[in-house]
């Protein structure tokens, strides 16, 4: 890999691992599906006039409905479900849990793809990464009720971003140019989440730190990461570039025990490492696929 790839790989990591600790801070002064918009308002009022200066928007026409569809399978469902998963869930855990997205697909796949066969080694590895996830809901979540529901609300969101994944191989979405289509998702999502964000926006303004993490969420690890992922695909291919997925969940682990004082156990630890080679396997050895969602 040359020295820009591995910038862009360096970049593409951190941006990546990132949203787990804005959105955790963010939440604490103002509603998540308030930080939603915000999010994919500023990420919108960025992408898409790079879309259209690019004709990405134009190649959408007659596509809008599957459009809309992917924004809420994969941009408004996810983002509010990690938002209020992050009100009872430390970001650690909930960047653990959504690392899970690749097993869910191959779990999908045997139901709704029938090219995908998931036998074998495939269904060994699906067995480790679920392994890896009990692991985490029974021994980092252990009795608390709040973080179960927290839990399974960042496994519900890891299911909408898998579930998007495999929208991504119909005929629907085929040749689609991915800038329209992040773009149009992000600016479909603002308008599907404002009418609620609207009556939910807080009294006053929120502290110094919360606008940060909520600008850092919208610029940084959405419309910016958007833009440095398409320059390192573009670098190295679809393949090598999607390696990062495997190490944001770590940044956001590290971030989060050095920013928030979050705990990491063995448990977690091992059930990490599970995930990871759960998920490796069930994809047969291969990467997983590049999907037109952020992470977090």
């Amino acid at each position: 890999m040359s020295r820009k790839g591995w910038s862009l790989f360096g970049v593409m990591s951190i941006l990546w691992g990132i949203p787990y600790l804005f959105i955790r801070v963010a939440v604490r002064e103002v509603d998540p599906l308030v930080v939603v918009f915000v999010r994919v308002g500023i990420a919108a009022a960025l992408l898409v006039p790079a879309a259209v200066y690019r004709g990405a928007i134009a190649r959408l026409r007659g596509r809008w409905p599957a459009v809309a569809l992917l924004a809420l399978v994969q941009i408004v469902g996810p983002f509010t479900l990690i938002s209020l998963a992050e009100r009872y869930v430390s970001s650690s855990l909930t960047s653990l849990l959504i690392a899970a997205d690749p097993l869910l697909v191959a779990l999908f796949a045997i139901r709704l793809d029938a090219a995908e066969r998931v036998v074998g080694g495939r269904m060994a590895g699906l067995l480790v990464g679920i392994t890896g996830v009990a692991l985490l809901l029974g021994f980092d979540v252990g009795g608390d009720v709040r973080v179960l529901f927290g839990s399974m609300l960042a496994m519900l969101a890891a299911a909408g971003y898998a579930a998007g994944a495999l929208m991504l191989k119909r005929p629907a979405y085929a040749a689609l140019p991915s800038l329209g289509v992040v773009a149009a998702e992000c600016a479909i999502a603002a308008v599907v989440v404002a009418p609620f964000a609207g009556f939910l926006m807080p009294s006053r303004l929120p502290s110094l730190e919360i606008v940060g993490a909520l600008a850092g969420l919208g610029v940084l690890c959405t419309a910016l990461a958007w833009l440095a992922f398409f320059a390192l695909i573009a670098e190295v291919g679809a393949s090598r570039g999607a390696v990062f997925t495997y190490v944001n969940p770590l940044v956001a682990v590290l971030l989060g025990v050095l920013a928030l004082g979050e705990p990491v156990t063995g448990w977690t630890v091992a059930g990490f490492v599970l995930i990871v080679i759960g998920s490796w396997a069930s994809m047969g050895g291969a990467l997983p696929r590049r999907s037109g969602r952020g992470r977090g």
